[in-house]
Order: structure tokens, then sequence, then C-alpha cells
């Protein structure tokens, strides 16, 4: 946080307290922070209670106390304390600033974010047998290794099955290889993939193929169809289009999570006056799933559109294999598919965004390179699918403690603007995770 950042920050409390009656005093243009001299508290201070004190009759400690509490809760600010008359003393969360720079790192790869260079130059030949499993399995492995700069070559022990080419697999070449090759040999699914595209459709065969290790059996029953939270398919897709929803909801109060959509004008969102940032531009998925070699599915981009909720129309947006289009999850008020406990009380502001509430989605956020290396590497396009899982709980953990958008009064805040970054980098890791599984993200559920 720079001392810009803090200065508006502290603004945006005084607006607060203003707008909530507790303080009665005119708002300054702007407030000076400055670093803490020798021998001060914190890292930064201010002198605007003193400022305000007497427009506000109030006691400057008084008026300290009140913007105390109002910024001690917003992103980057570790604590804040008041020293001597009435001063204000600032202690930065360095933690809060890697958190910033991750997020801003998935705000600008997007669906890229974990892709690499590790395996540049390297390059890997798979060969699998003629079984729909092998063959999901080994084109998955492909995506995850030339995610990471490998070149990769993929071979059948036969000519491929028909049915292969309506889940968008191809081999580069068949028959028996003239040396021997990087076998993927998964446990058979059991049935053919006519059969089993039939009864489960594209999506949730590829899901019930790949998400059990290789010397697991797959499950492939109808559970795979199931709208509900037991289902972990559906939990996935639905994060990531709740996430959406969240942007689209957000565009609508006048605000995005993008700290480059406000101006150096001290008073923000439109609720105050400030200048919002065209949503149409909050693009937070730049590349879409066909990009990726082998998978004809996905939507033709993963963008967060900032359509009116009430776009959620009777069209068919959610898959075949799920019967059609399930509730719009903006429209929810409880954080999952299938209610599993109260939802969040209306008015509730929830914690910091970077609470302990918001550690667990943030750091499986910062490990999701590390699971897309270690699943080039080893063959195993299991521990993404496991990985999108516990990003999708932590998603839904963190959107009822801490909410992304203001609830009945509420005015948006940099807090909710934080917050929305955070379900916004989620979701692009969701839809990223899907798209290398060869797997369709919708923008609606």
């Amino acid at each position: 946080m720079t001392p810009a950042d803090l200065s508006r920050t502290v603004l945006h409390a005084v607006h607060r307290a203003v707008d909530e009656d507790v303080l009665r005093a005119p708002v300054p243009a702007r407030v000076r922070v400055e670093r803490t001299r020798p021998g001060g508290s914190g890292d930064y201070a201010c002198a605007v209670a003193l400022q305000l004190a007497g427009p506000a009759a109030l006691p400057a400690l008084e008026v300290a106390r009140i913007l105390r509490e109002r910024v001690a809760a917003e992103p980057g600010v570790g604590r804040v304390e008041i020293t001597g008359p009435g001063f204000l003393s600032f202690t930065l969360d360095t933690r809060a600033e890697s958190d910033r720079a991750l997020l801003a790192a998935v705000r600008e790869q997007g669906l890229a974010y974990g892709h690499g260079d590790a395996l540049l130059g390297e390059v890997h030949q798979l060969h699998h047998a003629r079984e729909v499993r092998a063959a999901v399995t080994a084109q998955a492995v492909r995506r995850l290794l030339a995610a990471q700069g490998a070149r990769v070559r993929t071979t059948c022990a036969a000519s491929p099955d028909p049915d292969w080419a309506r889940l968008g697999l191809t081999v580069d070449g068949y028959g028996t290889p003239p040396v021997p090759l990087t076998g993927i040999r998964p446990v058979p699914a059991g049935a053919p993939a006519g059969e089993l595209l039939d009864r489960l459709g594209p999506d949730a065969l590829r899901w019930g193929l790949l998400r059990a290790a290789g010397h697991d059996r797959a499950a492939l029953g109808p559970d795979l169809l199931v709208q509900g939270e037991a289902n972990a398919l559906f939990l996935v897709r639905y994060a990531r289009a709740r996430a959406l929803a969240l942007t689209r909801g957000a565009a609508l109060l006048g605000f995005t999570a993008d700290p480059a959509a406000y101006d150096d004008s001290p008073a923000w969102p439109a609720t105050y006056g400030g200048r919002p940032a065209d949503p149409a531009a909050h693009d937070n998925s730049p590349a879409d799933s066909a990009a990726y070699d082998d998978n004809p599915a996905g939507p033709a981009a993963h963008d967060n559109s900032p359509a009116d909720l009430a776009a959620h129309d009777n069209s068919p947006a959610g898959p075949a294999a799920y019967g059609g289009r399930p509730a719009d999850p903006a429209a929810r008020g409880d954080r999952r598919p299938s209610s599993t406990g109260p939802a969040v009380a209306s008015g509730s502001t929830g914690s910091a965004p970077y609470d302990p509430a918001a550690r667990p989605l943030l750091d499986l956020i910062a490990d999701h390179p590390d699971v897309l290396l270690a699943g080039a590497r080893h063959r195993a396009p299991d521990r993404v699918a496991r990985q999108l899982e516990a990003v999708a709980h932590a998603f839904f953990d963190f959107h009822d403690s801490c909410p992304p958008l203001p609830t009945g009064d509420e005015k948006p805040s940099a807090a909710h603007r934080a917050r929305l970054a955070v379900a916004e980098a989620a979701g692009t890791v969701l839809a990223g995770g899907l798209s290398l599984l060869g797997i369709r993200a919708p923008e609606h559920l």
C-alpha cells in the first residue's frame, strides 16, 4: 500500500463515518499521510482527527477512535494506533502486499495463470491403448505438459475409436511405436466411449475419467449429473459461475476489483461521486478453452461480461447432460447449490478481505502453479481436479465469511473491492483448470 493508497483509505473512512452520521463534519478534499518520524509508532501517521475535531464538536481522541475502527478493517492495514492528542499511526500489513501481487498476477495472466516454462525444450511422446480413459488421460497430460512449455506427441496402439471425435480426442499416430514410449495406462473405464457419452455427456465423462488417480477405478455413475454440492464437478462449475455473477453484480453497483479503475479523485465509487471504470473492460479471462488444441468444447470466451443479472433467461445455458439451466446463482442467497446451512444475514459485513477466512483460498490460488507443474511432471491430471475441488470449497467458505458485494444499506468499500478481487481470482483459477482438463466452464449455471 502506497502513501496515496493509505490517504484514500483514510478519506474513505471519513466518508463512511459521515454517511453513517457518527461524525458530523465537512469531508476534507484529501487527507495528508506522512512517514512516521524517528521515535514514532508505525509506518505512517496523519492528523486528520485533529483537523476534524473542531467542526465535529468532538474531542480529537474520540474522532480518532471513530476513524480507527473503520480504517483497521481495510486491506493492507495491519494495525492502527492512536498516539498523542489524536494522531493516527498506521502499520501496514506486508502479507497483504504479497496477496495483492498474487491477485494482480492472476488478473494479468487470466486462464494462463499457472502456465510456465519449467519444461521448455523438453519433448515428450505419450503412447496409450485404444481405450477411452487412456485416451482422455493422455490428452489431459498433453495439455498440462504443453502449458509448461514442453512439446508433446501422442500415439495410440490402434486406430482411434470413431466415438472419440465426440470428445475432441485426436492422436498424432497409431500402431506399435518403433521404440518404447512413455505409456499412459490408467485402469480402463469398463465401457465403450459411445455408451458412456450417451449416458453422461462429454464434460461429466471427462471429469469422471480424470478425477480418480490412474491406478483407481473411475467413478462413472449418475452422481456425475447431480446438480448439487455432492457432485464435485457441479460445485466447481457453480463456483466459477458465481464468481462471474459477483463481477456482474459489482458492475451494477458501480465498482470493480481493479484498483487501476479508480483515478486520483478522493471519492469513489459512483455512490460517492467518483469515477468507476468501464465494466465492459473488466475481462478477467483473456483466453478461452478453445485455445487448447484438442478441446473443442467451451464457451467462446470466459469473459466477465457485466450483463444485467436479469439476463439469466430461459436459454439452456447449463450442459445438456444436466438437463437444462440450473438456477441463477446471482439470485441465490445461499452459498452453495444445495443449502447446507443458513445464508449470510442481510447487512452482515463479514470480516476484512485478508483475514483468516480468506487465507485458505489465497493459499490455494498461490499453490495453483505448483499443482499444474506437478500434474504435468507426474502425468497426473487427477491432481488438478482435486485442486479445483479444494478451490471451490474454499471459495464458498470465503464467500460466506467475507461477502464481496454490499448488503442492506452498505455502500461499496475498499474491502468489497478487495474481496471481489479474491473471488474473481478463484473463478479464473477454476476456469483455467477446467480448460486444461478439457471441460467447459459455463458462465451461467
